[in-house]
């Protein structure tokens, strides 16, 4: 079933050397960094990075066994802790000293718990009695303390994304302090409990590190605590809760995830999924927090699909005594010897492996049955379009009345975020247009998702090929066609001649006359110049698709000149005169073109009325009925008195 397998480790894993005796390994969640670390550094340290650029090696001296290593933002100082009262620092940037500093807590009888770095300078150290924020200068080798906190602390987390560490705190652990950190400044937003299922008596530590974890999910920062059920007969089994974290303002629960199981679990975050892996089970179950069950102020949720293995994945074989034919080697997924970081990633330290955990969308498709849920799980996710398109051919192949109102319902969802993305570039347009003055300056440019799926994806790999499908009957093509019409009026999105075309085409080639005129009668199909033209085109087809072309010009009253090729094109040349008249633009329209139209009919008394009309003209506008030079009529003036002689051109003249 392996088009069933919805979740799959990235194609190139970072390789690191393995966990060992001698080598210890790392992992630094803000940089994404693997740190092998060969006994104490003495015999190298080599730094893996998502990139070549944060990617080093290096030699420090052995001082004795290493806690905890991290690289400041863009790897300029390296931090190293050693012992659970200091850190040191080296400085990585060209030309500034090589040799270490140090920085002791200055809390008495404080333990440091960890470290983090905030910016390329900043760094907050983690005790078991608060935190201390400092500012390292590397020209100097010293650290200045920018502010410091006092608080009971259990063990802490940190969001890099954000520059939010969350503190455990109190006997229990349950209550949570966040702290933000920006530009020098700290501040504290809201503390908040976790519920514990069951309160421990006497008290002490009962939420650990292992069951939080903190992440961004669609822009938000959330807190999501992996509750184990209490151990009773009718227990529901583990959930995890979310609480989601403003700048500002309570921190509240927001949203129950059901996993409908017990035992192990770990979270990674997907593609704004939250992914729960079970390890018994060897299973991964994804939730989709903006799916919402109406009317609920906390929202509880069940898995947006059934639970499915990670994609098997193969190691292949490396170094020299590797033989070329010999299989890459399957790797164990669910091991016990996996670690998990945020937001995304899988870390095998026995084997040495990074992974980048991705969400493949096809799968999804044949398990998610409800269609409009389809869609609305599909356009929230990062490369949703082609897989979107797909699926609306998809639906097009099935049965048809059934299919419908299904139809009608993922037009409007594909409509809707096309629309909201037309307004937002319509609003920028208009503030960059008002200048800086009136907050241009602060609006971003809108980024154009792949959930925007507008017209013309949508007749390049859906509707042309739909149109021209046999074995469908052309009324549901038409029904279809229209539906996409509809849905685009609905959301006021101006229509592309292109898809009315296609519904001309359809409607023309399958007979369907007495429709194209009820549509054209009834302004479903919205006037154009281009639609005007295409009609003008059936009229050999459909004699009465001129008629229905030159009311349509008319109506766009701009499209005079188009009005007079097509009748000239007609040899109607009188019915052109007449509408220039009706018009008012006859003083300003080419005699010769008309002169040149009414000479290649043959008919030498149409020739003679349209050469004395202009006449008259000239007559009127410049006081003489001669024609002027820059008008190019000299050879329909010989014409003239070929036909009727000099003596008809005199009598014309004193008219």
């Amino acid at each position: 079933m392996a088009e069933e397998h919805y979740l799959e480790l990235s194609e190139n894993p970072v390789q690191f050397e393995h966990a060992s005796s001698v080598n210890n390994v790392f992992f630094d969640e803000a940089n994404k960094q693997v740190f092998a670390v060969r006994s104490g550094g003495a015999t190298g340290v080599v730094v893996k990075g998502p990139d070549d650029k944060s990617s080093v090696a290096f030699r420090m001296d052995d001082k004795g066994e290493v806690k905890c290593i991290k690289f400041s933002i863009g790897n300029k100082i390296l931090a190293v802790q050693r012992t659970s009262k200091s850190v040191d620092f080296i400085n990585f940037i060209p030309d500034y000293p090589h040799t270490e500093f140090t920085q002791e807590c200055k809390t008495r009888n404080a333990s440091i718990l960890g470290f983090c770095w905030t910016s390329w300078n900043e760094i907050v150290f983690i005790t078991d009695q608060g935190v201390e924020f400092y500012q390292v200068f590397p020209d100097k080798r010293n650290l200045k303390l920018l502010k410091s906190q006092s608080i009971n602390v259990n063990w802490y987390q940190y969001c890099p994304e954000t520059a939010v560490i969350l503190l455990s705190t109190t006997v229990q652990g349950n209550v949570l302090q966040p702290l933000a950190f920006k530009n020098g400044n700290v501040s504290k937003m809201s503390k908040f409990e976790i519920e514990l299922p069951v309160i421990p008596k006497p008290a002490k530590l009962s939420l650990s590190e292992r069951d939080v974890a903190m992440a961004t999910i669609y822009g938000q920062l959330y807190v999501m605590y992996l509750k184990h059920h209490s151990r009773t007969a009718n227990s529901p089994g583990a959930e995890v809760v979310l609480y989601h974290l403003p700048r500002e303002g309570p921190c509240k629960k927001s949203h129950v995830l059901k996993l409908n199981t017990t035992g192990k679990f770990a979270l990674n975050i997907v593609d704004n999924l939250v992914v729960v892996h079970h390890q018994s089970s060897q299973t991964s179950l994804i939730f989709d927090i903006r799916l919402k069950e109406p009317d609920c102020s906390v929202n509880t949720q069940q898995p947006v699909l059934p639970a499915r293995s990670i994609h098997p994945y193969r190691i292949p074989l490396s170094g020299s005594a590797v033989v070329p034919s010999q299989p890459p080697v399957p790797c164990q997924l669910y091991s016990s010897s996996w670690s998990v970081f945020q937001p995304d990633i899988i870390i095998s330290a026995s084997e040495g492996y990074l992974w980048y955990l991705q969400v493949k969308l096809p799968p999804t498709v044949k398990l998610l049955q409800d269609k409009g849920k389809l869609m609305d799980f599909l356009l929230r996710r990062r490369d949703c379009k082609m897989v979107i398109l797909s699926v609306c051919s998809q639906i097009l192949e099935g049965s048809e009345k059934a299919e419908l109102p299904v139809v009608a319902t993922v037009f409007d969802k594909l409509n809707q975020v096309y629309k909201e993305y037309l307004e937002a570039e319509q609003s920028y347009a208009a503030a960059v247009e008002s200048g800086p003055s009136r907050g241009a300056a602060t609006q971003k440019r809108p980024v154009r998702t792949q959930a925007v799926i507008d017209q013309s994806d949508m007749y390049t790999h859906v509707l042309s090929s739909f149109s021209e499908r046999k074995g469908v009957s052309h009324k549901f093509i038409i029904a279809v066609l229209m539906e996409y019409i509809r849905s685009l009026n609905q959301y006021q999105i101006t229509v592309q001649h292109y898809l009315y075309e296609l519904v001309i085409k359809t409607l023309v080639q399958h007979n369907l006359f007495y429709m194209l005129h009820q549509f054209l009668q009834y302004h479903v199909l919205n006037d154009s110049k281009p639609l005007a033209c295409l009609l003008l085109s059936l009229e050999g087809t459909y004699p009465p698709a001129h008629q229905l072309s030159l009311d349509m010009l008319k109506r766009l009253s701009t499209a005079n000149d188009e009005i007079v090729e097509v009748l000239l094109s007609k040899q109607q040349v009188l019915g052109a005169l007449r509408f220039i008249r009706s018009v008012g633009a006859h003083d300003n329209v080419s005699a010769r073109k008309f002169l040149d139209a009414a000479r290649q009919t043959g008919d030498q008394m149409l020739f003679y009325t349209v050469f004395r009309s202009f006449q008259q003209r000239n007559q009127r506008l410049r006081g003489s009925p001669a024609f002027n030079p820059g008008e190019h009529c000299e050879e329909h003036v010989t014409h003239f008195k070929q036909l009727f002689g000099e003596q008809a051109m005199m009598k014309a003249s004193t008219v």
